[in-house]
Parts: C-alpha cells; sequence; structure tokens
C-alpha cells in the first residue's frame, strides 16, 4: 500500500460530496488564516471567500453564520493538535512530555497563538459565539492535566505536598501567561523551556 494512501475500505467520499468536502476544508483553511491575522472581530467572511475563490453567497451555503464558521476553525484546529501530540496515552509522563512539545510547536505558529489568546479573553462573554467551546475547552484540559498528576502520583513520581488539581490549574494558567509574554516580545521567553522547568519541579527526575 502506498504510504499515506486510505485502506480501501475506508477511502474518503466521492464526486460532488467529496467536492463539497473539499471546499469547506478550503474554506476553514482560509478562516483560520484571516483570523489569525486580523482577529475573528476584524476578519470577514468576504476576506475568507476571496481567499477561497468564491462568493460570500457561496461560503454561506457551507457556513450559514460567521459563528458557524468560527466553531469549525476551532474545531479543526483541535483536531490538527491531536493528531500531531498523543495526549490520550494515559502515561502521566509521556502526557507531560507531548505538552513541552506542544509549547515547542506553538511557537512556530505565532497566528494561531495570537487567535487563541485574543478569542479566549473575548469569550469571557457569555455572550461571545466562543463562550462555551472555551468553557468546555479548558475543563477537558483541566481534566486531562489531573489525570496525568494523579497517574503520576499514584506510581511515586510526584514530588511531596504537589496536589494533581492545583497542579493542573497551574499548569494551564503557566501556558495562557507565557503565551502572552512571548506574543508581546518573541525574544523574552522560551515557552517550551519554561514549561519543562517548572514540569520538572513537580515530579521526580526528567521529563
Amino acid at each position: 500500500m502506498v504510504i499515506g494512501e486510505a485502506p480501501p475500505s475506508r477511502r474518503g467520499p466521492r464526486g460532488p460530496y467529496a467536492k463539497s468536502e473539499q471546499t469547506r476544508k478550503s474554506i476553514i483553511d482560509s478562516a483560520l488564516s484571516v483570523f489569525a491575522e486580523s482577529g475573528y472581530r476584524s476578519g470577514s467572511l468576504r476576506t475568507v471567500a476571496d481567499r477561497v475563490g468564491m462568493s460570500e453567497a457561496g461560503l454561506l451555503h457551507h457556513f450559514p453564520s460567521k459563528s458557524a464558521l468560527l466553531a469549525a476553525v476551532l474545531e479543526h484546529r483541535d483536531d490538527l493538535t491531536q493528531e500531531q501530540f498523543d495526549f490520550g496515552s494515559g502515561d502521566g509522563r509521556h502526557w507531560l512530555r507531548s505538552l513541552i512539545d506542544l509549547a515547542k510547536y506553538n511557537a512556530s505558529t505565532p497566528g494561531v497563538v495570537e487567535l487563541f489568546c485574543t478569542l479566549s479573553a473575548e469569550a469571557t462573554s457569555p455572550e461571545h459565539p466562543a463562550h462555551q467551546y472555551f468553557a468546555e475547552r479548558y475543563d477537558y484540559t483541566r481534566k486531562m492535566a489531573r489525570t496525568a498528576f494523579e497517574d503520576l502520583q499514584s506510581r511515586g513520581e510526584l514530588r511531596p505536598g504537589v496536589d494533581p488539581a492545583s497542579a493542573a490549574k497551574a499548569t494551564i494558567a503557566l501556558m495562557d501567561g507565557l503565551q502572552i509574554q512571548w506574543l508581546i516580545d518573541r525574544n523574552s521567553v522560551d515557552m517550551a523551556a519554561e514549561v519543562r522547568t517548572y514540569l520538572e519541579s513537580l515530579v521526580t527526575g526528567d521529563i
């Protein structure tokens, strides 16, 4: 089998449906780029449509509103992260290593990091279209981080006095804070190195 080719039983859709799915993917990719460059509020559907080479009405055929497109962009970004980093192994130390790898990768995508930082701040308002997304995302991430620290604690690899729930919240706060500092001055902080240093202060041995 050619590498990258789907098995016969799992080949993607064909015909008009496949073309529609490809169009949706192109719109989402363009929207991610536009929102990353201009922010969600300033990034227009017309700009997204222009980059795809279609009319705004054509874009609205696939995504009925700007908020619906934003939801698809956020979901797509999460899918890409899950494809690149293994956060579901159940091994706490491996989860922490994946977090460090993610911090390193984020340094290569400043536009996307800026989009997420801006959106997460805007989305504190319950009326913001991304409010529910970020509420659920933070809840899920806290649970995943807590599970990772609890796994380490169960194996005697968490330093005495470290509470898994508190460590989970502090780790997320550290990641968010480092990203803001890095966006303001990219030479001021090495995000991956700082995350590693902090996590190694919580566990025994190297990560």
